[in-house]
């Protein structure tokens, strides 16, 4: 007769622990920037509570991410920049922090272009008021950082298209540093098309100096920046998950901003 202990059902084998993910944010010297990105961080946790979740500042806030990823030792991370193009950033300072790190690191894309930031683009659009006007007379300034990186311009362009495609009118990208048109520029150039109703949606992960600098141009509505929108914290998963399935991590090209 088999003994009592033979009828214990061996233990479950462990599940390897999830790889670590860093939100690799730019950093701002505006205080509404950090606990907006902290607050995205707790949406994306409460998501996903088997991920170990980090943040690091490219820079102007701590965490720094060398010192986030000098925390992590030789542990396993994806890195997911919380930013919205390619660009320098992406392109040379992140992976270059990852190169000097001891972490075993993945590099995921940026969030953008993506139609889940269509999405958010469209819910703080309405939020702040969008959809009361005739689409014959309405545009959209979509207005972002900047950078002199053709690649980042080209993904803001890509997202003004897939914006312009879900509101049915024309929505023109314009930026605040580095790059043309201007918001006042693309506001005078869609006035000269005979659009009256000229809102202005904020391309921007949180609020900052630029935020708040190209809403104050607003001829009309504007929208406030994607910040918490659950959107958000699921391109981010995406972005995470899309990485570690990727089968050989490289860096992206060098390229200057």
């Amino acid at each position: 007769m088999p003994s009592q202990l033979s009828l214990v059902p061996p233990p479950a084998p462990r599940r390897p622990a999830a790889p670590a993910l860093v939100v690799v944010a730019h950093g701002s010297r505006d205080p509404r920037a950090l606990s907006t990105v902290n607050a995205l961080l707790d949406q994306v946790r409460a998501l996903r509570p088997d991920v170990p979740v980090h943040l690091g500042h490219i820079e102007l806030n701590a965490p720094l991410l060398p010192d986030t990823l000098a925390a992590l030792g030789d542990t396993e991370a994806v890195l997911v920049p919380l930013l919205l193009s390619r660009g320098y950033h992406v392109k040379r300072d992140i992976p270059e922090m990852a190169a000097a790190s001891r972490a075993r690191t993945h590099l995921a894309a940026p969030l953008g272009p993506h139609p889940l930031l269509v999405d958010a683009l469209q819910a703080r659009l309405t939020e702040a008021g969008w959809g009361g006007t005739p689409h014959r007379t309405s545009a959209v300034v979509l207005a972002a950082a900047g950078s002199r990186d053709p690649d980042a311009k080209a993904d803001t362009a890509r997202t003004a298209h897939l914006l312009a495609a879900r509101l049915g009118v024309p929505v023109l990208p314009a930026y605040a540093a580095a790059a043309t048109p201007t918001v006042d520029t693309a506001v005078r150039t869609l006035l000269a098309r005979g659009r009256r109703h000229i809102a202005l949606a904020s391309y921007f992960t949180a609020p900052g100096r630029f935020a708040t600098e190209s809403t104050q141009k607003a001829p009309w509505i504007a929208s406030a920046p994607l910040g918490t929108h659950p959107s958000m914290a699921d391109l981010v998963l995406h972005r995470y998950e899309e990485a570690l399935a990727t089968p050989v991590a490289t860096a992206p090209a060098l390229a200057s901003a």
